[in-house]
C-alpha cells in the first residue's frame, strides 16, 4: 500500500529545485492528486510524469502543472480562464491561487466528473462550462490570466481578445507531436511572447486547432 502523503512530500521536494514560487508548491503539497487519477494508475500519482485519464486525455506532469501556474504570476485577485478542464487537478491548483476560475471543457463526461469532484472538495470559486463552438468563454471576459492545457498550432486571436490589458497567457504551441510553452503578455502596444521550453500536450479541439 503506497503512502500518498509521503509520496506527495517527496514530489514537492523534487519540484522545489525548479519551481521558485513557494505558494504554488504549498498548494500542490496540500492537494491530493490521486483523487484526480483513475484507480488503475493511482499508485503513480506522485511520479513526475503525465498520466492517462478518461477519453484519451491526460493529467499533466506535476512539474508542468507547477511551471505553467508559476508562469502566470498569480497574486490571488485574478479572474482566470482555463482551456481544458480535464481531470480538474490544474483547475484546483489555479482556484487556490486566484479569486475566480472559469474553466471550459469539450468532453461532457470529463466536464461532469471534474465538476462533481471539485464541488465535493469544497471549491466555491470555480465555474466549469461546456465549450462552445468558439474558443474560450467570452461571457466573462476579460481575464487577468489564461491557461491553455492543450497544444495549438499558433496563438489564438480569440484568446488574445479575451485577455485583459496586463494579462498573461500560457499556451503550448507547435505541432501535434511536440510543442513549446509560450507565455503571452498583453499590453497597450499589443502582445509580447516568451518561450518557456519544450512540452507535449494532447491536441486542442475545435476552432484554432488543427483542421484535418
Amino acid at each position: 500500500m503506497i503512502d500518498f502523503a509521503v509520496a506527495r512530500a517527496d514530489l514537492i521536494t523534487h519540484l522545489h529545485h525548479e519551481i521558485h514560487d513557494k505558494r504554488v508548491l504549498d498548494v500542490m503539497a496540500g492537494l491530493q492528486r490521486e483523487l484526480f487519477i483513475p484507480e488503475k494508475s493511482r499508485t503513480l500519482s506522485y511520479t513526475d510524469q503525465p498520466l492517462p485519464i478518461d477519453c484519451g486525455q491526460t493529467i499533466s506532469q506535476p512539474y508542468i502543472t507547477a511551471y505553467m501556474t508559476e508562469s502566470l504570476e498569480l497574486k490571488g485577485t485574478e479572474k482566470v480562464l482555463e482551456i481544458g478542464t480535464g481531470s480538474g487537478y490544474q483547475t484546483a491548483v489555479l482556484a487556490a491561487l486566484a479569486s475566480r476560475v472559469i474553466s471550459v471543457e469539450r468532453i461532457p463526461s470529463l466536464m461532469e466528473s471534474a465538476r462533481i469532484l471539485l464541488e465535493k472538495l469544497g471549491y466555491k470559486n470555480i465555474e466549469i462550462h461546456q465549450a462552445r463552438e468558439g474558443l474560450g468563454w467570452e461571457a466573462d471576459m476579460p481575464y487577468d490570466a489564461i491557461m491553455v492545457t492543450a497544444g495549438a498550432p499558433g496563438i489564438p486571436e480569440d484568446l488574445i481578445k479575451q485577455l485583459a490589458a496586463g494579462g498573461r497567457m500560457v499556451i503550448p504551441v507547435g505541432s501535434r507531436s511536440t510543442q513549446e510553452l509560450v507565455k503571452v503578455t498583453k499590453d497597450e502596444d499589443g502582445i509580447r511572447t516568451q518561450k518557456l521550453g519544450g512540452c507535449r500536450f494532447v491536441a486542442l479541439i475545435g476552432k484554432d486547432a488543427w483542421q484535418d
